[in-house]
């Protein structure tokens, strides 16, 4: 008899939860961490990043109050007390996870998991037998091959920097990359983001891309496109950056947000005989199983959709069809997603550049104003909103903000979207006034499209 029913390589989001349903259903489920528990969202991602936006935020709130007749004094930003918060709390967190592990009757190991054979987990030169294994090692920072790299950090550091840089450079424009150019931004320092494509946020609906861009630019962040960093020197004064352009930008830190890799190597998969793809990432069908019959992944290992909710979504389907009895396949469409630049993205469903592949006609509704607590702050921030609809069935297939609030309301727009809710429905739900989100049930009108070319 097998010492576990499940074992789980890794104690990020997914993996915690898949053992610990399977747990509450009978399952005799280890797993082991070779980090800490809790993972990329609790300790380098979702978590940490979100208590930094909430700092970056009030340098424009102590401004604004102006606009209300408040009269804020002097005011400055203390690095090391928020990282010294921060930290305190994500203690607090791992505590949490840990304690739910034991609650829910999982062993927890502490050390690095390694695939013998099929059935096998060698942590730390102990061998555990499992019927069933469950990879969910998640996704790691990638950089370039460029001269001086190593000079550069990436976002795994960035959450403990031993002081406020007063110049940075990120490089990347994906929406790591973009969020940090605007929490430091919002710190005070001065940013130079470089991205290497011509704009920023690719796979987003193209309208958002570019007003995201020009609203990022208004606060004053040096948001350059078309230009990448090739070079990094040591210099008296910090880093020089040479870029792409011959530009040349002297620093005290260098960020690369250039993209995540499945966090795959060196446990045992090839000996195993897992496939992976090109990217290193665990080939998986639509149920979260590898090639080998009683071996599985899910999460950001897996490199599907790398987001903690869809993590933890599929480890809950995966445990509920091994142990309860109910299978339950992951859906990975529709899947409601923010972004904290400032103003941050709230995005669900299609862009339209994608509904106009998979619709025959879509009519698109739009409208771009500023938000009503604006106009006595002076502040030139936009709100933006779009509606893409299949014009064929009247249904809503994306939804697109830019806006304060913007994430928040992504999550229940999500929903109207996941429940296949219409045009009509929409307009015949009545406005909550005045908030912005009423102008996603007020745009009566599409927008007018330009008509097709002429093919002679």
């Amino acid at each position: 008899m097998a010492d576990f029913d499940l074992f789980v390589i890794g104690g990020g989001s997914g993996g915690v939860a898949c053992a610990r349903r399977a747990a509450s259903h009978g399952a005799r489920v280890g797993l082991v961490e070779e980090s800490r528990m809790g993972g990329t969202c609790v300790h380098r991602g979702c978590i940490p990043k979100k208590f930094l936006v909430y700092a970056s935020h009030f340098h424009h709130e102590f401004e604004d109050a102006a606009g209300y007749g408040w009269m804020v004094g002097e005011s400055s930003f203390d690095w090391l007390k928020m990282v010294a918060a921060k930290s305190k709390e994500l203690d607090r967190l791992e505590g949490i996870y840990r304690r739910l592990l034991k609650d829910s009757g999982v062993t927890a190991f502490d050390g690095r998991g390694t695939l013998v054979d099929a059935n096998t987990v060698e942590v730390d030169g102990v061998r555990h037998s499992a019927d069933n294994i469950l990879v969910a090692t998640g996704g790691w920072p990638s950089v370039p091959e460029i001269p001086g790299i190593e000079l550069a950090i990436t976002s795994n550091e960035t959450f403990d920097l031993p002081q406020l840089p007063k110049r940075m450079a990120i490089v990347g424009g994906g929406y790591i990359a973009c969020e940090f150019a605007c929490i430091f931004n919002g710190l005070g320092v001065e940013v130079v983001q470089l991205y290497r494509s011509d704009m920023i946020l690719r796979g987003f609906d193209m309208d958002v891309r570019e007003i995201c861009c020009d609203e990022m630019r208004k606060t004053g962040l040096d948001l350059r496109l078309n230009e990448n960093a090739v070079k990094l020197e040591k210099i008296a004064g910090g880093i020089a950056v040479t870029t792409s352009q011959g530009n040349v930008l002297e620093v005290d830190q260098v960020i690369f947000a250039t993209g995540r890799a499945p966090n795959t190597a060196g446990i045992g998969l090839d000996a195993v005989g897992v496939e992976l793809n090109h990217k290193g990432a665990v080939n998986v069908d639509s149920g979260s199983r590898t090639n080998v019959a009683n071996i599985y992944a899910v999460g950001d290992c897996t490199d599907r959709v790398n987001l903690t909710p869809v993590a933890i979504h599929e480890g809950r389907c995966l445990a509920e069809t091994l142990y309860n009895n109910n299978p339950q396949i992951p859906d990975h469409r529709d899947i409601a997603t923010a972004v904290f630049t400032q103003p941050e993205i709230g995005t669900v469903g299609l862009s339209e550049e994608d509904a106009r592949t998979h619709c025959a006609a879509v009519d698109i509704y739009k409208t771009r104003f500023r938000p009503l607590k604006h106009t006595l702050t002076g502040r030139d921030e936009t709100v933006f909103m779009k509606l893409v609809v299949d014009k064929s069935n009247d249904r809503v297939v994306g939804c697109h903000m830019i806006g304060s609030d913007a994430g928040e309301m992504s999550q229940l727009l999500g929903v109207a979207i996941k429940a296949g809710a219409t045009k009509a429905q929409f307009n015949e739900t009545m406005a909550v006034h005045p908030t912005s989100a009423e102008e996603f049930v007020t745009m009566y009108e599409p927008v007018i499209q330009p008509e097709p070319a002429v093919q002679e």
